[in-house]
């Protein structure tokens, strides 16, 4: 019996054909892979917003299914979705929905989901095999920015305590301090930034992984690595005002409710209302010194 991975390879194949069979190479697919809280959402507006300038490059940062939830949201979150699930077919679909935006101009596409570095070690072999079937179609790139450790984590385990709970994850919508969270391996394994590398590098390809050192504006490094760099297009990266220590107890005193996310994202604005006017009355750290020595000690950062 033919396996799911081949059966995929065979199908993207055919699609691609009548694209590469006048190409003298392969297109080029540019993956995105975040890491949270590196400017990704910034990245993924200002690309979505730049379509008709990135085209003009023979850029293509493609539109989802019109079938997917939250359609018109300027992410690719099925990317993930479907490998942690390994649903194929729905896998192959999506790229047919991008082969079918792709012009004679298009050589280079863009796919953007910080869930790819989320979920990563979630994704079962099958789709990693899946994924070095997708090497050999496409002229893969894995891009990644990295934070320093210390500000990574805090801010990862701030959006695990804003995120609704879901089911089979120990870490979202827990009340958990940081510190107990960081006993926790699904958590702490993203701290293994060379692990994620080293595993991209195997399935992609040594030259083909670029991880970079986030230096507070992802959006204009991209502008500058695409060629898209003009004296009128300088936009400002989002600013997100982040949760402090008061924000992060009444998060967890809701999480102590089990409360439904229906509910929970009811609660957010107030909360959000609340975080700004606690802000000069909350300087406490979520980061003592033994916590801080833990992280440092289950870090595995990468030389740039």
């Amino acid at each position: 019996m033919e396996k799911p991975h081949d059966t995929f390879s065979k199908q993207l194949n055919a699609l691609l054909e009548p694209i590469t069979s006048v190409r003298d190479k392969a297109l080029k697919l540019i993956i995105h892979a975040g890491t949270p809280k590196t400017g990704t959402t910034s990245l993924q507006t200002y690309l979505d917003k730049k379509q008709r300038k990135l085209r003009g490059k023979g850029i293509l940062y493609p539109h989802n299914l019109q079938k997917l939830q939250n359609t018109h949201a300027p992410k690719h979150q099925w990317f993930e979705k479907n490998l942690i699930t390994t649903h194929h077919q729905n896998f192959l679909e999506n790229f047919k929905n991008i082969l079918s935006q792709v012009n004679e101009d298009t050589h280079t596409i863009i796919l953007s989901s910080e869930g790819i570095y989320n979920y990563w070690w979630d994704f079962p072999e099958e789709s990693k095999d899946l994924l070095r079937e997708l090497n050999k179609c496409f002229d893969v790139e894995i891009w990644v920015w990295f934070r320093e450790p210390l500000a990574f984590i805090e801010s990862y385990y701030k959006q695990c305590i804003r995120n609704p709970q879901i089911e089979n994850n120990p870490c979202y919508g827990k009340d958990l301090s940081l510190s107990e969270m960081l006993d926790i391996n699904w958590f702490s394994q993203h701290l293994n930034y060379r692990g994620f590398v080293s595993d991209c590098q195997s399935l992609f390809g040594e030259n083909n992984v670029s991880a970079f050192n986030y230096e507070g504006d992802v959006v204009q490094e991209v502008i500058q690595k695409l060629g898209l760099a003009t004296p009128h297009d300088n936009p400002t990266p989002r600013k997100n005002q982040s949760l402090n220590s008061a924000s992060i107890a009444l998060l967890r005193t809701i999480n102590s409710y089990n409360i439904k996310a229906k509910d929970k994202e009811l609660l957010i604005p107030p909360l959000k209302a609340m975080n700004e006017i606690l802000g000069e009355y909350a300087l406490g750290t979520l980061m003592d010194d033994a916590t801080k020595s833990k992280v440092l000690k289950l870090a595995q950062p990468i030389d740039f």
